[in-house]
């Protein structure tokens, strides 16, 4: 064995490692684990070009077993772990772990050994990163494999590292050196053929080199002698200069001192330069930054801060001042007594101008908010200034055309007088920060009461509109209808003497339920839908709720960013904002700036402040929001449709200007309500429709609820095109097609003069109907299903009816059927005692031409009455009844050719009077 493996070694290193540049150094004969049979070859490899490259290469015989083939090859680098399975026991198996393990079966212990060994060598000596061992004897690791012995000569030396430390000691000639020993060579010609010769003429030569350097050193002596003599000379040289520097250096001492003393002198002026130059900064400092001209001395303590010139010269006096007093005094100032004296000065102008201002703004907050409330007016004076317009009320009229319009009323007039004092405000905020909060919770308190008294007002107006009050273009009442006029009564009945509105909220939600009960049920549902659309009333009231909803949030949200624009200015609660890009603040002078400063990012803790003050003032927007839906729910539940997209729309408007504004909160809290509004409607149409019953003595036709749905869906789609909210109505529309088919198939069960299969294919066709009409992407797979469905049962409700007709030629040929189901061959059919040729004479005699179009036509009486009308499927049905009936004719036909051969026996009828006789009797109704 051991003679054969090194044959197959050398064999190897010369057919397939030696044209590679490879030597072999290690061998293996090895098979996979569990398959024996086919027997390869690991090879542990070295290259023999620098770098040097380990490999772990696999080389199996060739199907003919001529030659070997290289197989596959794994770099030592990528090899992870060696496995040995027991490093106590003899055992053949091994693995190497590389992207995945690989198991092998040695053909013997040693070779196994021997290649781990190896495989251990040479990752010592190549690799950086060090291969895993696991379950190998450490004494094998600490041998050197002996597959070496036998490996090509040379060879071994690589793998214990022989040769390549040999090229590592070598060092190569330079140039000079291989020029020399190419001369001496061709001078000697015999130093390669007797190199003993060469060898012994170059000593000599040596020889007679060092003779003549020792000659050479001993004639130089006296040159030495005459070199010393000179040093000794050029030392006394040396000793005189030195002599001459000393006394150079005691007079030169002498002048040093000298110097001193003017350097000493000159310093002692230069320093006093220059503290006279500091002091003098110091005071024009203090003088340039500490002092305040009379002209804002007196703008403070007596500006007027009612006029433009007034308000400009208190601006830039408190401007002035709070550099005077922000001025960074250096270390000793504030010692001096001219500077505790102006600092002194500058607080009771501060303390004395703050009083000034902050008494003015509160008289200019009482004055601005009696003004725009003196023409204030509720619901009840309104419609009597409306009814009874007098000239030369103008803010009067102004007020009631807004009321009349629907419109909150307007405060820019007040923001654009109250913004002239906002760099004011600013000044207040960075000196007298109690002042600035105090005006703060003033301006609050009284925008709280006056945005109550108008948002409630605007409230009532429009739940008055929703209810159904209208007036005529000439500010009187029109001729209402009596169940307006009633409307009306008690609208006016809910006004008390004071002429203020007493318990709105209720009362309007009952004057809503009874104003919708006098037109409808209160609550709309999928069953009365039909009904609903049909009536222009019902289509004028949601438009109208619509407009007004609409209209509603329309007037609310630019009041809301108006009143947070003007507070972020006013207050100057954007000083540490972060303006996006492109965008723009102007000054607090009244104009319009380019972009709202709501859109600017506030820092949090102004952010924070900005929303309590919103909150504060709109206290009341959430709770008369969350009334106006509940009226509007009551009125008819399926304005929850038009609430949630509008208010879905308002919701991811305000988002995009500032996602933690006041208006975005409120709107996506009242969001909340509508959608749990939306989908209490729905649940509530499901409820119904469950709840239905059909009558035991009509025919069942299209359900309420099938063509209801088909209604909501019509409106759904017109109210949600475009719509932000989308995916509610989707999911609403899976969850009432659902019930929709289920309860078509309860209705169906529990149908005792309609047939189920003419309720299921009569209803599902008008479901198939609309969904394909209305194109509702979600609903294709219950579009597909629903055509599915009333394909079904139409196929299967011809099928019933036409076994009516001919019932006992269905039955006989039924039997025929199942006789040969049983086994029983179809020519053999003919001798048994029920089914012989008598017998099919007998029952094809019963039904004569003229007997089976009598049957025909009761069958299209009796399919006249279980079809409705309004689907008109009748023509349908008797068409497929009329297919049906020709491929049962072609059927028998079949039946009686393979069954009876040669028996001559037809059926009375051809398929030509068939068709006359559907044709015919179609006709004739």
């Amino acid at each position: 064995m051991r003679i054969s493996m090194t044959a197959i070694k050398h064999a190897l290193q010369r057919d397939i490692f030696t044209p590679n540049d490879e030597r072999l150094l290690s061998i293996v004969n090895v098979c996979k684990a569990g398959k024996k049979k086919k027997n390869c070859f690991l090879c542990a490899t070295v290259t023999t070009e620098r770098p040097v490259q380990v490999k772990v290469v696999k080389v199996k015989k060739s199907d003919k077993g001529d030659f070997y083939k290289r197989q596959m090859a794994w770099e030592l680098r990528d090899l992870m772990e060696v496995d040995a399975k027991d490093a106590n026991k003899e055992n053949p198996e091994f693995d190497l772990h590389f992207e995945k393990v690989y198991r092998w079966v040695a053909s013997s212990t040693a070779e196994k050994n021997s290649f781990i060994s190896c495989i251990w060598k040479l990752n010592q000596r190549y690799l950086r990163k060090k291969v895993e061992f696991v379950n190998v004897s450490p004494q094998l690791l600490e041998e050197l494999p002996k597959a070496e012995e036998s490996v090509p000569s040379g060879e071994s030396q690589s793998v214990a590292g022989g040769d390549e430390d040999a090229l590592d000691d070598y060092q190569e000639l330079n140039a000079r050196e291989e020029q020399d020993i190419e001369g001496m060579m061709e001078v000697c010609e015999y130093a390669i053929s007797n190199a003993e010769a060469f060898a012994e003429k170059l000593s000599r030569e040596l020889q007679v080199l060092d003779g003549a350097n020792i000659q050479s050193i001993m004639a130089s002596e006296k040159q030495v002698n005459i070199l010393m003599q000179l040093l000794d000379q050029a030392l006394a040289e040396v000793d005189t200069i030195e002599g001459k520097l000393l006394s150079y250096e005691e007079m030169l001492q002498s002048v040093k001192d000298q110097m001193d003393q003017i350097s000493h002198s000159n310093r002692l002026i230069q320093i006093s330069n220059t503290n006279n130059g500091k002091l003098l900064d110091e005071i024009q400092f203090l003088v340039n930054y500490m002092d305040l001209s009379k002209g804002h001395i007196k703008a403070l303590q007596e500006g007027d801060l009612s006029s433009p010139k007034g308000i400009e010269a208190c601006i830039n006096a408190s401007e002035a001042l709070s550099q005077c007093m922000n001025v960074e005094l250096k270390p000793g100032h504030d010692k001096l007594m001219a500077v505790k004296q102006q600092q002194h000065l500058f607080s009771e102008l501060r303390d004395t101008f703050a009083r000034r201002l902050t008494n003015h703004l509160n008289n200019v907050f009482v004055h601005q908010f009696n003004h725009f409330s003196h023409f204030k007016m509720t619901i009840p004076q309104f419609y009597r200034s409306s009814c009874l317009s007098l000239p030369g009320h103008d803010q009067s009229s102004t007020l009631a055309q807004h009321t009349a319009d629907l419109t909150l009323p307007k405060h820019s007039p007040l923001h654009r007088d109250l913004l002239r004092y906002a760099k004011l405000m600013e000044w207040l905020k960075n000196t007298q920060r109690e002042k600035y909060e105090g005006l703060s919770r003033t301006y609050v308190d009284y925008m709280t009461r006056l945005y109550e008294r108008e948002i409630k007002d605007f409230f009532e107006v429009a739940k008055i509109k929703m209810a159904g009050t209208s007036k005529d273009g000439k500010g009187k009442f029109a001729t209402l209808p009596r169940k307006e006029s009633a409307l009306k009564q008690e609208t006016e009945s809910l006004h008390g003497s004071s002429g203020k509105l007493t318990g709105s909220t209720s009362s309007l939600n009952k004057l809503a339920v009874s104003s919708s009960n006098s037109r409808r049920s209160q609550s709309s549902s999928l069953l009365d839908m039909g009904n609903m659309s049909a009536s222009d009333l019902d289509v004028a009231d949601r438009t109208r709720f619509d407009k007004i909803f609409e209209q509603v949030l329309s007037e609310l949200e630019p009041l809301c960013l108006a009143e947070q624009d003007f507070i972020s200015k006013f207050f100057k609660l954007q000083q540490n904002a972060t303006l996006a890009q492109g965008e723009h603040v102007d000054d607090a002078d009244g104009t319009t700036p380019s972009r709202p400063v709501s859109e600017h990012r506030l820092s949090i803790s102004e952010k924070d402040m900005v929303r309590m003050m919103m909150n504060k003032i709109f206290q009341s927007i959430e709770t008369e929001l969350n009334t106006l839906i509940a009226l509007g729910d009551k009125i008819d539940s399926f304005n929850s449709l038009y609430m949630l997209v509008k208010m879905s729309h308002h919701v991811w408007t305000a988002e995009n200007v500032d996602p933690a504004s006041y208006l975005s909160t409120t709107l996506g809290n009242v969001l909340v309500t509508v959608k749990r509004n939306f989908d209490k409607c729905i649940s509530c149409q499901i409820r119904q429709m469950e709840e239905v019953k059909i009558s035991k003595k009509s025919k069942v036709g299209i359900l309420a609820f099938v063509t209801g749905f088909e209604e909501f869906a019509k409106l759904a789609e017109a109210i949600f095109r475009n719509a932000e909210r989308r995916g509610d109505l989707d999911k609403a529309y899976i969850k009432l097609i659902r019930a929709v088919f289920n309860n078509v198939e309860k209705v169906a069960n529990e149908s005792q003069k309609t047939p189920r299969d003419v309720v299921m294919m009569e209803n599902f066709h008008h479901i198939f109907s609309t969904l394909s009409s209305l194109k509702i992407s979600c609903l294709e797979a219950e579009r597909k299903e629903a055509k599915q469905k009333y394909t079904d049962h139409l196929q299967s409700y011809v099928i019933y009816s036409l076994g009516q007709p001919l019932e006992k030629l269905n039955h006989f040929f039924e039997g025929v059927e199942a006789r040969v189901a049983q086994g029983v061959r179809e020519e053999e059919v003919s001798y048994q005692l029920a089914f012989n040729k008598q017998e099919l004479r007998k029952v094809i005699k019963e039904y004569p031409g003229k007997e089976v179009k009598k049957g025909l036509d009761n069958l299209y009486k009796k399919v006249d009455k279980h079809l409705c009308e309004e689907e008109n499927l009748l023509q349908v049905v008797w068409h497929s009844m009329q297919d049906e009936f020709i491929r049962q004719y072609k059927h028998f036909e079949g039946l009686i050719n393979r069954c009876y051969p040669g028996s001559g026996i037809t059926m009375e009828f051809t398929i030509k009077d068939m068709l006359e006789y559907f044709s015919s009797i179609a006709q004739s109704h």
